[in-house]
């Protein structure tokens, strides 16, 4: 019998749950092991079944809640549980919001931040927020959301964190696939939204090179999808025996490149695969906080995606600096740029820092990074440049509590921090920190 088959068959034990963790779990201890369980809740009594046991932590599937916390709730959704998008369901959104700020707390303090005694709440409604959501198809061509135990797909028939529209369209979509170009056999489709949904885009991702016509297929689309201006065709994965697999590339492409999206008193252009904030609610929120009171004569934006903050920056700034290397963002970042003081930068963020560092110090500097974060190319550069004022947008609080530790001790000091709430129901958190220069 081998060792998980051992693990399956030990008997459910009993445990405590202690508190969330970052990742969705919640924290028990057995036997002084730190045991993480999903889908339980802080106080509840659980027998749960060990899945993983490591050196110095176990995971468990919970399999009786003996007692619930006060706080337990019916999901909204049906596939709650079994799809692996959504953590926290099973609890009020008050209760969501406190575990965020907790953990938030917890994870900058143990990275040697010390967090200000307030940490702000930026939130809005918890559902329907989604304007952009990414579905795979199983065998039967069904789509769905990866299982939360598993890769396996979980068909769905509803997603009610998703705005409504793209719920629609990708339940319509799996339908004409199959029956106008089953011979696609794509593996996933992305479908985006503009606020008010009156505008879709939907990319189509697929595994062979071969010429992929899509004339028939978006017509098919355009007639049961009204809303649906425009589609793609995108090769993922590399030919048979090549490696390192080559970048996305666009094979076929109908309709419009670009959704306008109106956001914080301004209309963005946003191209095909172009990283947007997803919270439909909360970007305007989003802007303002980062914006608010921020005024001079320069200011870079970093990892500017298409320009959210950088356009409403151009009011207050005499000139702004947004870099951005992102293929899919750069023409619509010159784009919702033009006519302004603004000026794009097609960069890497650690070559520009490199190259203008030395010229300019600017009077402000946003970055937005990916979930890795700046990293210590960056915060050193950062450092030495030594700009009055810093905002920080991240979307990982391992890596924020990382890059502050080392731009507090580059001269830096934390003036507010407040967790941005724009994925409701999931463990997922935005952080949004403003930094003077001490």
């Amino acid at each position: 019998m081998t060792n998980r088959e051992t693990q399956s068959a030990a008997p459910a034990q009993l445990v405590r749950i202690e508190k969330p963790i970052y990742g969705g779990a919640f924290l028990a201890r057995l036997e002084g092991k730190a045991v993480f369980v999903p889908l339980t809740l802080p106080g509840e009594a659980v027998r749960a079944r060990i899945g993983e046991d490591r050196r110095g932590y176990a995971t468990a599937e919970a399999e009786e809640i003996v007692e619930a916390a006060p706080e337990r709730i019916a999901p909204a959704c049906a596939h709650f549980g079994a799809c692996g998008g959504c953590h926290y369901q099973h609890t009020n959104y008050p209760q969501q919001l406190e575990f965020k700020r907790a953990i938030l707390r917890e994870t900058l303090e143990r990275g040697g931040v010390s967090a200000p005694a307030e940490i702000a709440v930026l939130a809005g409604e918890p559902w329907q927020y989604r304007n952009r959501i990414r579905l795979a198809f199983d065998a039967e061509g069904r789509v769905g959301y990866r299982g939360r135990r598993s890769h396996a797909v979980v068909p769905i028939a509803e997603c009610p964190i998703a705005a409504p529209a793209l719920v629609e369209a990708a339940l319509v979509a799996a339908e004409v696939l199959r029956s106008v170009a089953p011979q696609l056999r794509p593996t996933e489709i992305a479908l985006f939204a503009n606020r008010d949904e009156t505008a879709l885009q939907a990319s189509l991702f697929v595994r062979s090179a071969a010429k992929r016509p899509i004339d028939a297929l978006a017509s098919a689309l355009s007639e049961r999808l009204p809303r649906l201006i425009g589609a793609e065709v995108v090769v993922e994965s590399a030919p048979p025996g090549r490696r390192p697999a080559p970048p996305p590339r666009t094979a076929a492409r109908w309709g419009e490149d670009a959704i306008v999206y109106r956001a914080a008193g301004f209309d963005y252009r946003v191209d095909h695969g172009a990283f947007f904030q997803v919270n439909r609610w909360l970007v305007d929120g989003l802007v303002e906080r980062v914006t608010e009171g921020q005024r001079g004569k320069v200011a870079w934006d970093l990892f500017a995606g298409v320009g959210l903050f950088a356009r409403k920056l151009s009011e207050s700034f005499e000139r702004v600096v947004a870099v951005e290397s992102a293929p899919a963002a750069t023409g619509a970042l010159a784009a919702n740029l033009k006519g302004t003081g603004g000026i794009p930068i097609k960069a890497a963020t650690a070559g520009f820092l490199q190259r203008e560092g030395k010229n300019e110090r600017p009077d402000l500097i946003v970055v937005d990074p990916p979930r890795t974060g700046l990293g210590a190319e960056i915060t050193s550069a950062l450092s030495r440049i030594g700009a009055p004022s810093m905002v920080y947008v991240s979307c990982d609080p391992a890596t924020l509590a990382r890059d502050l530790k080392a731009l507090t001790g580059g001269g830096y000091a934390i003036e507010s921090v407040a967790m941005a709430d724009l994925f409701p129901q999931t463990f997922h958190l935005e952080t949004l920190v403003r930094l003077r220069r001490a």
